[in-house]
C-alpha cells in the first residue's frame, strides 16, 4: 500500500503528459499477461480456498464468465485513469486514482481465476483499454461532476452484471464466487462514493 501512495502522491506533482505516460505504462503492464503476481497489492478472496472438482464444461464456462470480468475490469482501469487525467480537483483525480487501485486487484484476482481454470483473458482487452480511456477522458473534461455521475452509473451496471454471473456460475465453484462477492461489494462502495 506504501507504494500506492507513493504514486498517488507523484500523480498530484505529474503534468497531464507525464499522467498520460504513466497510464500508457500501466496498461502495458495490466494488458502483457502474467503480470499480475508482481503488482497485486490484495491477495485473492478465494486464495485460501481449495479447487472444487468442476466438469470440463462447468470449468469452461466459469472460465468465460471470468474472461468477461476480467474485460471488465480492464475497462474500468482505463476509464478511472482517463477521467483522473483531466479531473478538474485534485481531490476527484485522488477518489479516481484509489478507486482505480481496487480495479487492479480486482484484474488480478480475475486474472488470476483465469489462469486457474485453464483459459485465456480476451485477446480484445487493448482495443477496450483505448477506447474506455477515451471515454473516461472524455467524460472527465466535461466536468467533475458528470465524470462522478458516469462513474455511479457504471458501477450501477456493474453490480446487477456481477449479481448476475453470481447466479449463473457453477455452484460448486466457491472460488470464482468468492472473487466475485468481493467485487461486487467494492463496485457497490465505489459508485456510493461517486455518488457523494
Amino acid at each position: 500500500m506504501t507504494l500506492d501512495l507513493t504514486v498517488m502522491t507523484m500523480q498530484r506533482r505529474m503534468s497531464s503528459l507525464d499522467r498520460l505516460i504513466s497510464t500508457l505504462d500501466t496498461a502495458i503492464r495490466e494488458l502483457s499477461h502474467g503480470t499480475n503476481a508482481m503488482a497485486g497489492e490484495r491477495p485473492s478472496p478465494a486464495a485460501k480456498h481449495a479447487e472444487a472438482e468442476l466438469t470440463d464444461t462447468e470449468r469452461k464456462y466459469a472460465g468465460g464468465l471470468m474472461r468477461i470480468n476480467h474485460t471488465g475490469e480492464v475497462c474500468a482501469q482505463a476509464l478511472y485513469r482517463g477521467q483522473a487525467l483531466v479531473a478538474k480537483t485534485q481531490e476527484t483525480r485522488t477518489a479516481l486514482l484509489e478507486a482505480a487501485q481496487e480495479e487492479k486487484d480486482h484484474l488480478d484476482w480475475c486474472e488470476e481465476r483465469i489462469d486457474e481454470l485453464g483459459t485465456h483473458t480476451s485477446r480484445l482487452n487493448p482495443f477496450f483499454f483505448v477506447s474506455s480511456y477515451a471515454l473516461g477522458a472524455l467524460t472527465g473534461a466535461i466536468g467533475d461532476k458528470v465524470s462522478l455521475g458516469f462513474v455511479h452509473a457504471t458501477e450501477q451496471g456493474v453490480a446487477m452484471h456481477l449479481k448476475d454471473h453470481l447466479q449463473k456460475l457453477p455452484a460448486d465453484d466457491r472460488k470464482s464466487q468468492l472473487v466475485l462477492q468481493q467485487m461486487l461489494a467494492e463496485e457497490e462502495r465505489h459508485g456510493a462514493h461517486a455518488l457523494e
